[in-house]
């Protein structure tokens, strides 16, 4: 969840820290905290609350030219000063910012504290620097492989030292984390965001690795000293893809970019004249994937929703039975994998803990596993057997819009490929690959109607409790609907499939109370009308989602949002654009923090 950058090289480090901490703050965080190594004095600054706090406290006019920086979401400890990072050890020569958890941080400080070590934080990574600290003999690399060799749990670090001051030393475990080439000098960031402005060439630590950084050279290696030779990759996106280009926010302008977004997604991938899809992520398992007798797609949050979509698509499309698994909840129970199941992990960054405690559990199993991300080079994206990218290009936003399109058409696309291969016909793959190629226009023509869910954004944005409701494809649709109102707007909204709101939630409904219903035309049309004449009955306010040219539906909702036209399993692509934008306008309205909500985090990479 946190960010992390450092440099070593020739230019002063404090400026690129800075924007490199600036350009991670959309992964969400408490406190910030740089330390540089200043004429063999190691300088740490940090403070709790925003950045721009620990840049009024920051001296830019220094030159030290080694330096890491930190953006922290608190786990062990509250938000304050003494628990923000960089930690330091006892001599105050060695200085640590983490990502991740340290499992066993209890045993360990308590094994510390018996050999006098004073702790001044709540910190599991100080305890992390007080053991560096303690390894410590005039090498760093070894100091820190010997403190991991102690430590369980999800890390990515970076260390610096006093008496090296031309060395940054980093490791991952479970947690992400790149370096950055350059000439003469090198970074180190969690997110390749914070380093693009200076490089386009990284190298991805792998799990169990471990880096030493120095202007000239970077020497990677195993926990167990065991060389490692890694690929210079390219950073596929630009620095103007992380700019806001005139939008106020960065979920606007990602909900704006939806159309383009999926184009990149899908180019390349549909042959109409066939009627077929190419996935070259999966040419080489293609004959085991046709074999699968079972499949199940795990997620968290949006990815989950989209995950849900696509449980759907692939029982009628490729006629095998589908499962959609909370990744938090498969790993610890005793999950049923039999031989021909295939295990799909669905992640925007391919670095969410849960899901990637879901893929290795699969993996243990003997299923075989495919991942859905949008980061290249990602750990879901190497851990898999196969996969098939999203290409979206970066989304900054905590909210996630177009990632969730651009995993709904993914899924769509395979869809088509396996059922192709097991029994669609050229025809029915034309027909299908059409209309989702028409999508991004469609999406433009939405688009061009924001006003009208703004006016619906103002009419009820002071109302603190919405319901959600949809049917068949569009209950996940009411469903993320309800969760980008929750995420930015802090407004309660629950999803449901309609039909279960009698079952209960009914109860909630009062004169007024906004009832979102996604109604677009399709096989279940009849029965969400029956139940928007529930809502009606007991005073709810109904606004509808619905299909060009229903004008039907006028006579019952008091307000309603049309999408176009499209085949049913489709629809969510459509009608989750509206549901953006009232979330979004309602966040605006109500002096929300969008693109930074409180206690979320772009990344969820600790369970």
């Amino acid at each position: 969840m946190c960010g992390i950058i450092g440099y070593v090289g020739s230019r002063p480090a404090l400026p690129i820290l800075i924007e490199g901490l600036r350009r991670l703050e959309y992964r969400g965080y408490d406190s910030a905290g740089v330390a540089l190594i200043d004429h063999g004095q190691l300088k740490v600054t940090k403070s709790a609350g925003r950045l721009s706090v620990l840049e009024q406290m920051l001296d830019f006019e220094a030159d030290p030219t080694t330096g890491i920086g930190h953006t922290r979401w608190a786990t062990h400890g509250a938000p304050t000063d003494v628990n923000a990072h960089p930690q330091q050890d006892a001599s105050g020569n060695i200085a640590v910012i983490h990502n991740g958890i340290i499992e066993n941080d209890r045993a360990l400080r308590t094994y510390l504290e018996r050999q006098g070590v004073v702790f001044r934080s709540e910190t599991d990574t100080e305890v992390l620097a007080q053991l560096i600290g303690r390894f410590y003999e005039g090498n760093l690399e070894q100091a820190v492989r010997q403190a991991l060799h102690d430590v369980s749990g999800a890390y990515a670090i970076a260390v610096v030292c006093s008496q090296e001051p031309n060395v940054i030393v980093a490791a991952r475990k479970g947690s992400p984390l790149l370096i950055g080439i350059g000439k003469g000098e090198n970074l180190l960031a969690s997110d390749a965001a914070a380093i693009l402005a200076h490089t386009t060439q990284v190298v991805y630590l792998g799990d169990g690795e471990m880096a030493h950084i120095t202007p000239q050279h970077v020497r990677m290696t195993t926990l167990d000293a065991i060389p490692v030779t890694k690929n210079v990759e390219e950073i596929e996106w630009s620095l103007s893809e992380i700019e806001l280009a005139g939008y106020e926010h960065f979920m606007l302008k990602e909900i704006h970019e939806q159309p383009a977004s999926l184009e990149t997604c899908l180019r390349g991938r549909i042959d109409l004249r066939e009627g077929a899809v190419h996935l070259g992520g999966l040419r080489d398992c293609t004959r085991e994937l046709t074999r699968a007798k079972r499949i199940i797609l795990t997620a968290c949050g949006t990815a989950w929703h989209a995950a849900l979509v696509g449980k759907y698509m692939f029982e009628e499309l490729i006629r095998t039975p589908t499962e959609t698994e909370y990744a938090s909840e498969f790993r610890y129970r005793n999950p049923v994998i039999d031989d021909g199941t295939l295990v799909i992990a669905v992640s925007q960054s391919g670095e969410t803990a849960d899901t990637l405690a879901a893929l290795a559990e699969a993996k243990q199993r003997g299923a075989l596993t495919l991942g859905v991300v949008n980061v290249v080079g990602s750990s879901i994206a190497r851990e898999t057997d196969a996969g098939v990218y999203l290409h979206v290009g970066p989304e900054i936003g905590v909210a996630s819009t177009k990632a969730f399109t651009g995993q709904v058409a993914v899924l769509a696309l395979m869809a088509c490929y396996l059922g192709r291969r097991k029994h669609l016909s050229p025809a029915a793959c034309t027909q299908f690959l059409t209309a989702l190629n028409q999508i991004p226009d469609q999406i433009r023509q939405i688009l061009q109607h924001e006003e009208e869910a703004r006016a619906v954004a103002e009419r009820y944005c002071e109302k603190e409790n919405w319901l959600y409701l949809g049917r068949g494809y569009n209950y996940p649709v009411a469903l993320e609907g309800a969760l980008k109102l929750k995420e930015i707007s802090y407004i309660h909204a629950e999803g449901l499939p309609a039909a279960e709101m009698k079952h209960g939630p009914i109860a909630l409904i009062n004169e007024g109370m906004p009832v979102v219903v996604v109604a677009t035309a399709g096989t279940q049309y009849e029965k969400i009308i029956s139940n928007i004449q529930q809502v009606k009955a007991r005073g709810g306010s109904v606004i509808a989602v619905a299909t060009e040219g229903d004008r039907e539906i006028k006579r019952l909702a008091e307000h309603v949002l049309y999408v176009p036209d499209t085949l049913e399993p489709l629809q969510p692509l459509l009608a989750v654009i509206p549901l953006q934008l009232i979330a979004y306008h309602a966040a605006v309205l109500r002096g929300c923090n969008v693109d930074k909500p409180r206690n979320l985090a772009k990344s969820v990479t600790v369970e």
